[in-house]
């Protein structure tokens, strides 16, 4: 009987320790699964992220956005036309809806972009492109020396005091309030941009902001 009863503790011990062992060995090495495949990008995606690139290029670039030496420098460096945000077949519909082909329309912060030329091209009369940049607007003014109805001029948004009070029908602005608002005295150059954009604006006027 003790000779049964050690048996039967021993074997007790024994199945303890191999449970004992079960409990304590790690787990098996989890399995990573296959993530599926990312799904293709299109060329919409990839513009809009090179646009915001653009327009956050970092801490110091922003603080010179409202310096014509900043723009001029750009603009020397870049070749081909470049539009914010949005391009004009995007914005036709909704522009169509408040502005006549035979309004005077005013295009701030123009740059080197084919919105305006866009614009003629679908029957507007008079569109007027302003830029701080001297050197972009001597390059657009020979890039479109034999379409009368486009017209480039060196200005600052903040004075536009060539223009009489009351002189446009629209005032469409892709970016330029935002380039403002990343520069220094922010709120001080915005408010001073909005009065003289009010100011030259006829009664009833319009100001498109694309931002």
């Amino acid at each position: 009987m003790a000779m049964a009863a050690s048996r039967v503790a021993s074997q007790h011990n024994t199945a303890d320790l191999e449970s004992s062992r079960l409990r304590r060995s790690p787990p098996p090495p989890h399995q990573a699964q296959p993530r599926p495949p990312l799904p293709a990008r299109s060329e919409d995606q990839d513009e809009d992220e090179d646009e915001e690139g653009a327009m956050t290029g970092g801490a110091a670039a922003s603080q010179a956005y409202g310096e014509a030496w900043y723009w001029d420098e750009r603009y020397r460096k870049e070749a081909g036309p470049f539009d914010w945000y949005q391009k004009y077949p995007a914005l036709a519909p909704l522009l169509r809806l408040y502005v006549q082909p035979h309004h005077r329309l005013l295009l701030v912060g123009c740059g080197n972009s084919v919105f305006g030329e866009n614009m003629v091209d679908d029957g507007y009369q008079d569109v007027v492109n302003i830029d701080i940049s001297s050197v972009v607007i001597e390059q657009m003014k020979k890039k479109y020396h034999d379409k009368p109805h486009l017209k480039y001029m060196k200005m600052d948004v903040k004075n536009m005091s060539d223009f009489e009070s009351g002189s446009f029908e629209a005032v469409i602005d892709k970016g330029t309030l935002d380039s403002i608002m990343c520069g220094q005295n922010s709120q001080e150059n915005a408010t001073k941009m909005l009065e003289e954009v009010n100011r030259i604006l006829k009664e009833n006027g319009v100001y498109m902001l694309v931002t």
